[in-house]
């Protein structure tokens, strides 16, 4: 079992960064599990925002391409959300997800694994 859980999320302005970190305690398999942050704004369904598999290029929605980067440090079993130009669209609760293998960020539901989630707000 995997327990992940987020942190980092404030109220900023917009055009401000923002950095999210999400842990995974499940150290011993850690490095094989595909890592995603999926988001939920009000009154809205869950939406993707980044994957990273174990191996292989990262994949973004179209919404937050240029802006937002996913990252891992090994090291400390922690999962990273980069978000820079944040607007008031990118107000959302943030949730980190892992799975043996990637889902894709279209299927939320797909994802095995999840965060209790981050609030982030943009004004």
């Amino acid at each position: 079992h995997v327990q992940l859980v987020e942190s980092g999320g404030e109220s900023v302005q917009a055009g401000d960064s923002l950095r999210l970190s999400c842990t995974v305690a499940q150290t011993t398999t850690y490095g094989r599990y595909c890592l995603a942050w999926f988001r939920q704004p009000p009154g809205q369904e869950r939406e993707g925002v980044a994957e990273l598999p174990t191996f292989g290029a990262a994949a973004y929605a179209e919404s937050v391409k240029g802006r937002f980067t996913i990252s891992k440090d090994n090291a400390k079993n922690t999962l990273y959300l980069q978000m820079n130009r944040l607007n008031p669209e990118d107000t959302a609760m943030y949730y980190c997800a892992a799975d043996r293998f990637c889902r894709g960020l279209g299927w939320p539901l797909a994802w095995g694994h999840w965060g209790q989630g981050t609030q982030v707000t943009v004004s």
